[in-house]
């Protein structure tokens, strides 16, 4: 079981169903609209709530953020390629190498904004690490459908079978990420900035993409800034 902390982190894992919640533990004192609220779907839903004072909270909670509220929930429930490509249109995100759980969170929270049908990733265990990505996410990581692959490349190719057309964000042979049409099935596959992304998505690229800098730049954006900038530029030609 893991502790979540924060409105924002419960309200996700409680709305999104996609973990078993055991308990809600809530600030006795606490009584704004937004409590009121996380209370009332904690009753729909039968979870039970324990009403502890600030002191005991402090204690059980890793750090000094959770607002008064805290959620222990179950492992969640992963999606899978096909749940991913059930949109008319997909915008499907491949993301390796982006290891940290801030990074991650920040760029699930991205491509949640930005409308991406789902995230493929390689198997790892992110048990330790959940609780730092849906906080990080705003919540974001819970609502956005997540699919961790056995064999990422096998993955892509069901994707590209599927009718989506795999984009890759290396230099090589690339053209700039404004000149590539996103208005159609697609998959986006941004690697971390250690080790980029492996040979077997490489190998299947479509099309490679590159965002152009003002000036030179010997270092390439982090990957979180690469989501960030071409996950809107997928917005930008969906309008």
């Amino acid at each position: 079981m893991i502790w979540f902390e924060g409105a924002l982190s419960v309200k996700a894992v409680m709305l999104s169903g996609r973990r078993t919640v055991a308990k809600l533990i809530v600030d006795q004192r606490k009584k704004d609209k937004d409590t009121a609220f996380i209370l009332r779907q904690a009753a729909q839903r039968e979870i039970p709530v324990e009403r502890w004072d600030r002191e005991a909270i402090d204690q059980q909670a890793s750090g000094r953020t959770h607002g008064g509220i805290l959620a222990l929930a179950g492992e969640r429930q992963y999606q899978t390629v096909e749940d991913c490509l059930k949109d008319p249109k997909p915008f499907v995100a491949v993301l390796e190498g982006i290891e940290d759980p801030f990074n991650l969170g920040y760029a699930f929270r991205t491509l949640y904004a930005a409308g991406c049908s789902g995230v493929l990733m390689g198997s790892r265990d992110w048990q330790n690490a959940q609780a730092t990505i849906v906080k990080s996410s705003a919540g974001a990581s819970e609502q956005l459908l997540w699919c961790l692959c056995e064999d990422i490349g096998e993955a892509v190719r069901q994707c590209r079978q599927a009718g989506c057309v795999l984009y890759c964000a290396q230099r090589s042979e690339a053209i700039d990420y404004y000149d590539a049409d996103f208005n159609q099935p697609l998959v986006l596959a941004i690697g971390g900035e250690l080790r980029g992304l492996s040979r077997d998505i490489l190998e299947q690229s479509d099309q490679n993409i590159v965002i152009p800098y003002a000036r030179p730049v010997r270092s390439a954006l982090n990957g979180t800034s690469a989501v960030a900038a071409i996950s809107f530029e997928v917005v930008r030609q969906r309008r």
